[in-house]
């Protein structure tokens, strides 16, 4: 949970932007996006299997291009 005190003198826009950041880092707004609609357990999974052969084929040519050099 992000919690916000306005500082002494401190003006409304300037509170509004540090409690942006704070939701930002928080990854709140991330979450209520992948929440927003209902996603089935399959592809859920076919999204991470997905982003895992990513990853595998990126290190991969990683490994290549370094042997080569």
């Amino acid at each position: 949970m992000v919690k916000l005190r306005l500082r002494e003198n401190e003006h409304i826009a300037e509170a509004v932007k540090r409690f942006r950041k704070l939701v930002e880092h928080a990854g709140i707004k991330k979450e209520m996006r992948r929440r927003e609609y209902y996603e089935k357990p399959s592809e859920i999974n076919r999204r991470a299997r997905r982003r895992a052969e990513r990853r595998n084929l990126m290190q991969r040519k990683m490994t290549q291009g370094q042997g080569l050099a």
